[in-house]
């Protein structure tokens, strides 16, 4: 069934309350890794992966609010009016989240999930979905997901922004690699996003893969992690907004490689797959601080 872009948009918001605690927290940081970074001696037990999983030290990393409330803002609005599409048809093609103040280890909020754009990319549709999450204190953040469905363009509609971001032209700054196990899609889709495309052999096929893929959002949290603890020493409070574009696909067992480009501001980010040549798997990603 073809999109009804006009439809999609025009639907009231969807509004619902999402909870978390500790161990929300906890599960979504060890999907990231948390505890298992081979750089140091006693990943477990190291204070600055503490800060991820034991509940007395605990920080919330921002990207959290992808998955806050098992991942409902963005199931909302792929559930609108005008919105029909089949699963092994989508990919997230982009994600940015806007920090409205630090997330606390336990909450409460409100939120709200609408269709803020479709573009029509001629032989796929992308559609940014829009969530926002406030609580008794005022906002908390806003989230925008850009969902890429193959097939589903050519109905006419405006082909939206295609500008890119430059790459500095120096070398990294920084630059760290991450290991990506191989359960880490299992672990990470606990968090509340059970697209089998992440897990079943059967249906990557049927998506075009050979095998499951992992969650460009778990790329996304991996990522950021890096940077927080490499460029801003653990202080996830500094983190105002965090943009990226998925251009590549990871497969669970690979290596990372985190680049970073520092300036005043912010960090910016280039992510590639190291065994497959480096191939991109993050670009147009950066970091905005406070």
């Amino acid at each position: 069934m073809p999109i009804d872009a006009a439809k999609a948009l025009a639907a009231e918001p969807r509004s619902a309350e999402i909870t978390w605690d500790h161990k929300d927290i906890q599960l979504y940081h060890l999907g990231l890794g948390a505890g298992a970074n081979p750089d140091l001696p006693s990943p477990s037990t190291d204070p600055d992966e503490l800060r991820y999983t034991l509940e007395s030290r605990l920080h919330v990393l921002p990207s959290f609010a992808t998955v806050a409330g098992a991942g409902m803002g963005m199931m909302g609005g792929l559930a609108a009016p005008g919105i029909d599409v089949n699963l092994a048809a989508v990919l997230h093609g982009g994600q940015r989240v806007e920090l409205h103040r630090p997330i606390p280890v336990k909450g409460r909020a409100a939120t709200t999930a609408k269709v803020a754009a479709v573009y029509d990319k001629g032989k796929a549709a992308v559609i940014v979905l829009r969530s926002e999450a406030a609580d008794d204190e005022g906002p908390l953040w806003t989230s925008d997901a850009q969902i890429f469905v193959r097939g589903e363009g050519g109905f006419g509609g405006e082909r939206g922004p295609s500008a890119r971001l430059e790459a500095p032209d120096r070398p990294f700054d920084r630059a760290v690699e991450r290991h990506v196990r191989a359960d880490q899609a299992l672990l990470y889709r606990l968090s509340g996003d059970w697209n089998p495309l992440h897990a079943d052999p059967e249906f990557a096929k049927l998506a075009g893969f050979d095998r499951p893929i992992l969650h460009g959002l778990c790329t996304y949290g991996m990522t950021l992690k890096a940077v927080v603890d490499t460029v801003l020493g653990g202080d996830v409070s500094r983190v105002r907004a965090y943009a990226t574009r998925f251009a590549g696909v990871v497969f669970p067992g690979e290596t990372l490689r985190v680049g970073m480009w520092e300036s005043e501001g912010r960090v910016q980010v280039a992510v590639t797959a190291v065994e497959r040549g480096h191939a991109p798997v993050l670009v147009d990603t950066v970091v905005e601080l406070n």
